[in-house]
């Protein structure tokens, strides 16, 4: 058994480290003193002169430094010689964070060794004395600091010769390190092995003893650092001791506690039954990686030696996970009130990981247990949703902005992907009018020529498969002008018109019947969707006609980029793309042989034979 199943009681009030308050146990006879005198030391085999021993403990001289340390408490502890002694200086509101602590003897200024060899020695915050002696008699003081404060605690240790079970030997009267207990009769009660020692001391089993003799009887249950009795009766009290064999740097020690019980009469079974008020056999949520301290909270009744721990799988905390220390068990404490005592003792986790789901740890005291067990946080589903919608309004968002980028690609595709070859039934021979202006300048009617009479042809007749209607191109001499404009509109789908910028002003649209007759079936009788494209760049359409600001203000408008080479003649460069986006979806004959190129490329006596037919309808 380690020495933290030594310490599970936690420490307690009055001698710290030593003896407890609350529960059966009385606590250690305090040492007396004859009345009379201020202090009297035993001459009995007492080898420090008492007078040295009296004047250092009514002078305490400030023998360490003259600093701003706060003076605290002053402990008494009587102990027998030759056993195993420690004492823990704690401070808790000092103690609980990063400290400094030093322990002195009262005759020298400097500190007692920290080397684990040597007899007596300080180990973290406690003083070692490995085994006592009689000249280990004296006052040893404790500083303890922290960034802020300063405290001594005092303790003055009495060392004295004791023979247990020897009669012919008896002890000095006036000092005992006998513990009072008090068993209460019925059904069961229980007495404390309080041995106390830092955790480099291993513990081994705990012996039983009463009246000198070793224990056998099946009433008495040795568990751990308690001796269960069962029916007890008033023949149970008397002199009881525990005794067990210390270990502590290769070195083995023996190491026995007197009990001295009486019998007293039972008062109340609720009040003698410990109440833990949490954990309640609960779940708590915490996500994985996190730290977490966990309080147990009991009520007990002052009477009590009830032993509080925390432990897994029927094993104590610290010893499950003595290699990892990820969970530890914390320091109990306890504050007391007139009708019981409130302890606390909590479990931390360093880190949760995914074996600590699901397991019950166990809260202890006495009689009395309960748990909790670890789970992972429930989904927060308002959480998800609100991800799902971000995430789908990403998407969608992405998805606009690609097509937007793309759609033309993307419509272009799916038209030759997915074309028809089933005649469109509309009444419509061409697919658009070609609309253009006659500038006066040479080089730009030379530009428009060039675009409408070459380019067009080449790129949507030849390699888009489109029909075109140009006026001068495409009319029968001799038909009157009116009459051709107006009946060629109507058999056309789309009106494609060219516009160039002109100074001083634009002439299009004011004195051109063509023109006029056009944008009026476009506009206001047909419906027609426009192309508008701009040979050069208009920065302002102020001074065009209403009709054409009309048509830049719900088509748009596209802008030719071209040299009005060669080069300019692909169908898949950027501007023609954006005019096939605006072109009717084409229709492809089942086979492109002789027989279909010949339907498609009619002669002009031809094209009037289907246009008069269509017009006849």
């Amino acid at each position: 058994m380690t020495q933290k199943c030594a310490r599970l009681g936690g420490q307690r009030s009055g001698l710290p480290g030593r003896s407890p308050t609350g529960g059966a146990a009385l606590g250690r006879r305090p040492v007396t003193w004859p009345r009379g005198r201020a202090c009297v030391i035993p001459q009995a085999k007492m080898r420090t002169p008492s007078w040295l021993l009296c004047g250092v403990s009514i002078a305490l001289p400030l023998f360490v430094r003259a600093d701003t340390c706060k003076d605290t408490d002053m402990h008494h502890e009587a102990a027998s010689a030759d056993q195993p002694f420690a004492f823990n200086c704690t401070n808790p509101p000092l103690t609980y964070g990063e400290v400094n602590v030093v322990w002195y003897r009262a005759a020298s200024k400097a500190p007692i060794s920290k080397d684990n060899q040597s007899r007596i020695h300080q180990e973290h915050t406690w003083i070692l004395i490995l085994p006592l002696k009689l000249e280990d008699s004296g006052i040893y003081l404790c500083v303890i600091k922290n960034a802020n404060n300063c405290v001594r605690i005092w303790m003055n240790l009495t060392v004295f010769e004791k023979h247990w079970c020897d009669n012919s030997r008896r002890s000095l009267p006036n000092l005992s390190d006998d513990y009072q207990q008090i068993l209460r009769i019925g059904p069961s009660d229980s007495l404390t092995c309080h041995l106390y020692f830092p955790e480099t001391c291993v513990l081994g089993p705990i012996m039983w003893y009463k009246d000198c003799k070793e224990i056998t009887e099946t009433r008495f249950v040795p568990v751990e650092m308690k001796l269960v009795v069962y029916d007890v009766s008033a023949e149970d009290s008397g002199s009881y001791a525990c005794a067990a064999e210390l270990t502590h740097a290769g070195r083995a020690y023996r190491v026995l506690n007197s009990i001295n019980v009486s019998i007293a009469g039972r008062v109340g079974n609720e009040r003698r039954i410990p109440k833990i008020i949490y954990p309640k056999n609960n779940s708590i949520e915490v996500q994985l990686g996190s730290t977490l301290i966990v309080d147990c909270n009991i009520t007990d009744s002052k009477e009590n030696t009830n032993l509080r721990c925390w432990r897994v799988n029927s094993t104590l905390v610290d010893t499950y996970y003595n290699e990892s220390k990820r969970i530890r068990e914390g320091i109990e404490t306890n504050v007391s009130f007139p009708e019981h005592i409130f302890y606390t003792v909590n479990i931390t986790f360093l880190e949760v990981k995914m074996e600590d789901y699901g397991l019950p740890f166990m809260c202890h005291a006495g009689v009395s247990t309960a748990y909790f067990m670890l789970t992972l946080p429930a989904p927060d589903f308002r959480a998800y949703l609100v991800g799902g919608l971000i995430a789908l309004a990403i998407v969608v968002t992405s998805v606009l902005c690609i097509y937007n980028y793309f759609k033309i690609d993307i419509v272009l595709w799916y038209r030759s992907a997915f074309s028809s070859t089933k005649a469109i039934e509309d009444g419509k021979l061409y697919d658009a009018y070609v609309l253009y202006p006659k500038p006066q300048k040479e080089s730009q009617r030379h530009d428009v020529d060039t675009l409408v009479l070459k380019l067009l042809p080449e790129v949507l007749e030849r390699q888009c498969r489109y029909k075109l209607f140009i006026f001068g191109r495409d009319e029968f001499p001799g038909q009157a002008v009116a009459n051709v404009i107006d009946e060629n509109i109507k058999l056309c789908r789309r009106l494609i018109l060219i516009i160039v910028p002109e100074s001083p002003s634009f002439g299009l649209l004011k004195n051109m019947s063509e023109e006029q007759i056009a944008v009026y079936n476009a506009l206001i009788q047909l419906g027609m969707k426009v192309i508008l494209i701009e040979l050069e760049k208009i920065e302002d359409y102020t001074t065009m006609p209403e009709s054409i600001q009309y048509m830049r203000q719900k088509h748009g408008a596209i802008q030719w980029r071209g040299d009005l080479t060669e080069s300019s003649q692909c169908a898949k460069t950027k501007f023609w793309k954006r005019v096939r986006y605006h072109m009717p979806p084409k229709r492809f004959p089942p086979s492109s042989g002789p027989l279909t190129e010949a339907r498609t490329l009619q002669f002009p006596s031809q094209q009037m034979e289907t246009k008069m037919g269509l017009l006849s309808r």
